[in-house]
C-alpha cells in the first residue's frame, strides 16, 4: 500500500491530496480513505479547505477543472462579511453558508491552544451547539446532484477538521485515518502563518499571539474528539441518528461517496481488493451476480448457499 502526504492510500496512479492554489492554502481531497467493506473514499468527489475568497484567476481555472457545484462556507457572518465570500459569479456553483459556531477564540484563551484537551473540548463544543448546521451540511453532501463539493472555513483545520471528521467516520474511514487527515493540516498552517505576517507586517504583536490558535494541529486533539463522539454517542452511525440524517435518503446517499469494494453479504466480514486485472474480473463477475440476485429476488443467505453448491 503506498501513501499520499503520509496518509494511507491507493497505490495505483492517486490523484494528489493537496491541491496547489495561489490564495488557498489548505485544500485537500477526501478520496482514497480505506472504508468499512474493502471500499475507498471516491477521489475528486469531496474537498476540504480554508478561506476561498482570495481565489486568483488561475486559482478559479483550477477550481473548473475539479468541476466544483457545491461550497458550503463554514464561517461565520463577521468572517464572511469582513473577509469577503466565494465569488458569486462562477457558473454552475451553488454557494451556502452554514456558520458552524457563533463566536471566533478569543486572545485570552490562546496559550490554551497548545493543549489537545483544551482543542478536543472546543471541537465537541463546536459539534453540540452546531450540530443543525452539521445536519444541514450532512443532507447537502449526501445529494449526488451537489458533487463535487468543497466545504471551508478561514484556515480549514478547526471547524472544517470537526465536518470532515465525521463525515469519514459516517462514511467508515479508521479513527486513525481521520486522525492523519486532520494532522495533515499543520505544514498548510504553517504557509497561512507566513501568509500572515506577509500580508500585515504591522500586526506582528496580534498575530504571535494567536500564534497557538492558528498551529495547533496536534494529532491528539482529533483522537480526543473522535474518542468523545464515541463516548458521548456510542458511535458515529449513533450519531447519525442523533442529527437526524440516519435514515435511507442521508446516511445511504453520503455512502455513495465510497467507491466500489468486493463484500461478502453478511455483516462486517469485508475483503479488500487492491486492482489487480484478475481482482477487477472478478469485482465485475461479483456486479453481475449481485445485479441477478435482485432482479430474481434471492436473499443474501440463498445467494451464498447457491455460491458454495457451485464451488
Amino acid at each position: 500500500m503506498g501513501s499520499v502526504d503520509g496518509v494511507s492510500a491507493p497505490e495505483n496512479a492517486d490523484p494528489s491530496r493537496k491541491l496547489p492554489f495561489d490564495g488557498c492554502f489548505n485544500f485537500r481531497d477526501l478520496g482514497g480513505y480505506p472504508t468499512d467493506g474493502g471500499r475507498r473514499t471516491r477521489w475528486r468527489r469531496l474537498f476540504r479547505a480554508d478561506g476561498l475568497s482570495r481565489l486568483t484567476e488561475n486559482d478559479l481555472t483550477t477550481l473548473a477543472s475539479l468541476e466544483i457545484v457545491t461550497v458550503i462556507d463554514l464561517r461565520t457572518d463577521l468572517e464572511a462579511d469582513t473577509q469577503g465570500r466565494f465569488p458569486q459569479d462562477v457558473d454552475g456553483v451553488t454557494y451556502h453558508h452554514l456558520p458552524l459556531t457563533d463566536t471566533l477564540p478569543g486572545e485570552e484563551e490562546s496559550p490554551d491552544w497548545d493543549r489537545p484537551d483544551f482543542v478536543t473540548s472546543r471541537y465537541l463544543g463546536m459539534l453540540s451547539e452546531g450540530a443543525a448546521t452539521v445536519s444541514s451540511a450532512i443532507r447537502l453532501l449526501a445529494d449526488p446532484r451537489g458533487h463535487p463539493a468543497v466545504f471551508h472555513c478561514s484556515v480549514g483545520k478547526d471547524r472544517t477538521g470537526v465536518l470532515a471528521a465525521l463525515v469519514l467516520g459516517f462514511l467508515g474511514v479508521p479513527e486513525d485515518v481521520i486522525v492523519d487527515d486532520y494532522a495533515l493540516s499543520y505544514d498548510a498552517m504553517l504557509r497561512i502563518l507566513d501568509h500572515l505576517k506577509e500580508t500585515y507586517p504591522d500586526s506582528d504583536e496580534i498575530i504571535d499571539r494567536y500564534r497557538p490558535v492558528i498551529l495547533s494541529a496536534d494529532p491528539a486533539s482529533m483522537a480526543g474528539f473522535v474518542a468523545g463522539v464515541r463516548s458521548t454517542h456510542g458511535s458515529f452511525d449513533d450519531l447519525a441518528h442523533v442529527l437526524g440524517v440516519n435514515t435511507n435518503t442521508v446516511l445511504r446517499a453520503l455512502r455513495q461517496l465510497r467507491g466500489e469494494g468486493l463484500l461478502d453479504f453478511r455483516r462486517g466480514r469485508g475483503i479488500t481488493v487492491t486492482g489487480t486485472p484478475e481482482q477487477s474480473a472478478l469485482i465485475e463477475q461479483a456486479k453481475e451476480l449481485l445485479h441477478y440476485a435482485r432482479t430474481h429476488g434471492y436473499k443474501p443467505d440463498e445467494l451464498i448457499q447457491i455460491i458454495q453448491q457451485l464451488g
